[in-house]
């Protein structure tokens, strides 16, 4: 008996609509029973989900990091079983499970691969997926418009990111783990669950996806020009021990500001601080390439 999925394709993905054709015939070749559903809001994906929770067995879903993260709460209210084919820009999540941008490989992962639960980060509420920040991440979310991406993919990020930077002034935060304090003046804080954000940099060289911690980095820096030689090392992780870099993790974190600064969650902005952030262990199940 072939089992039947809800597929979920963001047609505004930067390759949505140019590989919905192909995703089709892929996976209905490999013998899935499909029930496909379009919209032109991703925050509508979830009540989609919701509406054939009972009528199918995975969900799957195309489309870049910011569709994942409209429907990561229904994936956990349902646990329904995530498929993942990287249509987006960025795709940050495949990247961390080791998920090929190959569409004919992404459907086989989805037929063939294992069941693999990972965890999520949740701030006030919010589940996410790969990261949670506040700072410059945010300015860039801003400025880094639809049509910049489809047009110039990956580059779009590093044009836009030297922009930010130039642009970047300190403010102050709290950040509290359990038994500790911390204020700090800093241009950007980021709240890491999995490894790659931000188009394929690592928020800690060996974060992992099922560790059940969070990873906390906070650049604190008095000019612009101070972030130019930690580039190199922030895209592969490793910025963690520079200095001018305050490097934390745990199960729970908060971060307090003076005023209330919007949070980036998997590169959309959907929460302010005060922000209350902890991890939850094996929230959902995705289908990930065998070992």
């Amino acid at each position: 008996m072939s089992s039947r999925a809800l597929l979920l394709v963001n047609r505004h993905a930067r390759k949505g609509q140019k590989r919905l054709l192909e995703v089709i015939n892929c996976l209905q070749k490999s013998g899935l029973e499909l029930i496909e559903e379009s919209t032109e809001h991703p925050k509508n994906l979830a009540h989609i989900i919701h509406k054939y929770k009972n009528h199918v067995d995975l969900v799957i879903v195309g489309g870049g990091d910011g569709t994942l993260n409209a429907v990561v709460d229904a994936l956990v209210e349902t646990q329904l079983p995530l498929g993942i084919l990287p249509l987006g820009t960025a795709n940050d999540l495949a990247k961390t499970l080791g998920i090929s941008n190959s569409i004919p490989e992404a459907c086989q992962t989805i037929t063939n691969g294992e069941l693999r639960r990972i965890d999520l980060g949740c701030v006030n509420g919010k589940h996410f997926f790969n990261v949670a920040s506040l700072g410059m991440s945010v300015k860039i979310t801003q400025k880094l418009t639809k049509e910049f991406k489809r047009r110039w993919g990956i580059l779009a990020y590093a044009a836009t990111a030297l922009q930010v930077i130039w642009e970047s002034r300190p403010f102050s935060a709290e950040i509290r783990i359990p038994n500790q304090r911390y204020q700090v003046k800093t241009v950007q804080i980021a709240v890491g669950n999995g490894r790659y954000y931000g188009g394929g940099m690592a928020i800690v060289h060996d974060a992992k996806i099922d560790d059940q911690r969070l990873d906390l980095y906070s650049l604190e820096i008095q000019h612009w020009w101070q972030i130019i030689p930690l580039l190199p090392a922030i895209r592969n992780g490793r910025h963690i021990h520079r200095q001018n870099v305050r490097a934390l993790h745990g199960q729970e974190m908060e971060i307090y500001t003076r005023r209330p600064r919007p949070i980036n969650t998997d590169g959309e902005i959907t929460t302010y601080t005060p922000a209350k952030f902890k991890v939850i262990p094996q929230a959902v199940a995705v289908f990930v390439p065998p070992v």
